[in-house]
């Protein structure tokens, strides 16, 4: 009988060798076919404009073609992260997203979104950064974060804050700075960035916060009143704008970004290849130059630094959410 049994796992294993050896051969020769680019938003974006800069070098670099997918939709782009949860872990279909998909969202939707971060994915690399922008209108009279505070007291429930959607990292933002002052102002989702900077611009609303690649040119035309950035250091473009800081509200430094992940169990020849591919992408010159031309820069590390990241920021936004009582029907 031992005999037998021994016998049975020699046989399984022998069938499993040329199995794994093809696995390996295959990641080795990664990639040899087009890779599938997730986009957990809509096109229009703030994530899609960055995203397909650096997808088009990314194509350059690896020598295969890259077929960027906009799969918008669900709780902070649930969606596309789920899609690409469910995807084969070979490298060919991978997810570039802000923190939407990885944990502003599952910390709003934990029960709903139908996957933990935390295991579906592995980390590749944090990819760019952005100032988040606090704007208001300009036809609301203050010019200063004191002056809004004053003005939302002094006018309870009259003001508006536009989200580009439920569970997205501005959302959370403007639930901390509720939780923070003890303000009521109205929370408005809207699907997206555009359709959320065309209400501001239009007057529908009073405040957003948004990154300064899509929100920009608006504030330069003096369409958008910028009164706080998001973040530890002023913005080059907007040199007279104050940090969180130095406006008061040191816990409301976070700034956008961008980074990249891969289904769980995706060789570790495959992400290192990644990674170094991302930073080859990032480090030309060219890109870096498209990317500044949006007030966006490079922010590429290594797979366990991005890691630690979304940890840390789980942790941070899931005390939020529960400090605010943010409840899903």
């Amino acid at each position: 009988m031992k005999s037998r049994i021994l016998l049975a796992a020699l046989l399984c294993g022998a069938w499993a060798l040329p199995g794994a050896a093809a696995a390996h051969a295959q990641s080795d020769n990664y990639p040899n076919r087009p890779i599938q680019v997730v986009i957990p938003f809509p096109a229009g974006g703030p994530t899609d404009g960055m995203a397909r800069i650096v997808s088009e070098r990314l194509s350059t670099v690896l020598g295969q073609s890259i077929v960027v997918d906009n799969r918008g939709g669900g709780a902070g782009g649930s969606v596309g992260g789920r899609y690409v949860a469910d995807a084969k872990p070979d490298g060919y279909t991978i997810l570039i997203t802000p923190g939407g998909s990885l944990t502003t969202g599952p910390a709003v939707h934990k029960d709903k979104i139908g996957y933990d971060p935390a295991k579906v994915f592995t980390p590749i690399a944090q990819l760019i950064e952005t100032p988040n922008i606090l704007y208001v209108h300009p036809d609301l009279p203050v010019k200063t974060m004191a002056e809004l505070l004053a003005y939302a007291k002094a006018n309870p429930r009259k003001l508006s804050w536009g989200l580009q959607g439920f569970g997205t990292g501005t959302h959370l933002m403007a639930e901390l700075f509720k939780l923070e002052t003890g303000l009521d102002i109205t929370l408005v989702p809207y699907r997206g960035t555009a359709p959320m900077l065309a209400a501001i611009l239009a007057g529908d609303i009073q405040i957003v916060i948004d990154p300064a690649t899509t929100s920009l040119g608006h504030a330069q035309a003096g369409k958008l009143r910028p009164i706080m950035i998001a973040g530890s250091k002023r913005f080059a473009k907007l040199p007279d704008v104050p940090t969180a800081a130095e406006a008061g509200f040191p816990k409301l430094d976070s700034p956008f970004w961008l980074g990249v992940v891969a289904p769980t169990g995706t060789p570790a020849n495959v992400i290192t290849k990644l990674n170094s591919a991302f930073r080859d992408a990032l480090a030309q010159p060219k890109t870096r130059e498209r990317l500044a031309q949006l007030g966006a820069e490079s922010k590429i590390g290594t797979p366990e630094e991005f890691g630690a990241l979304l940890k840390k920021e789980r942790a941070f936004w899931t005390d939020i959410v529960e400090a605010a009582k943010i409840t899903v029907k």
